[in-house]
């Protein structure tokens, strides 16, 4: 087995992206914090947010940013900025998102994330001309508690579509 790598993700990864964070959302919302979502609503989700498609457009976004941890081939986490869509009073689209930060269920406690983390945060700080933004579900205090060590303080709260299903979220920020 060889080094994980940690690079900038590619228009051939769209496919990989896409199946990656589908498995990735269902093993952690469905399966791990068992959020009942309805079928319909989470396939709807599903296939907006993660098919070859929806990622191939996403990784043109301009001001956006991708990463990928690859080990022999294989896609095991990732991260996605991009300008804020937070729902803030205070935010800006010119401030900087974390997006999403996914680690496949395989690759949990390799400090892939953190890693991830780590080279997203890198970059928001030199592309943004404010605080910093992330979006996290209420009920993952795992990840909050990163955020946390990291600098973010909860701003607020919203609701993120999965379909027609809410999810309650908080707002993060840092700056």
């Amino acid at each position: 087995m060889t080094e994980t790598l940690i690079r900038p993700a590619v228009q051939a990864d769209a496919a990989a992206l896409g199946a990656l964070g589908r498995q990735t959302f269902i093993d952690t919302f469905v399966d791990g914090f068992a959020i009942p979502y309805p079928a319909g609503d989470l396939q709807a989700f599903l296939d907006a947010s993660f098919s070859a498609e929806a990622i191939r457009a996403k990784l043109s976004e301009p001001g956006a940013a991708w990463w990928v941890a690859e080990r022999d081939g294989e896609l095991l986490a990732f991260a996605n900025t991009g300008p804020n869509t937070l729902p803030h009073p205070d935010a800006r689209p010119s401030h900087a998102e974390l997006r999403r930060l996914y680690v496949s269920k395989a690759a949990q406690g390799l400090g892939l994330g953190t890693k991830l983390l780590s080279v997203a945060l890198e970059w928001m700080e030199a592309n943004t001309d404010g605080p910093l933004w992330i979006g996290v579900w209420s009920g993952n205090l795992k990840a909050q508690k990163l955020y946390a060590a990291y600098g973010f303080v909860k701003a607020g709260e919203y609701q993120y579509p999965v379909g027609a299903w809410m999810d309650d979220e908080f707002i993060l920020r840092r700056g």
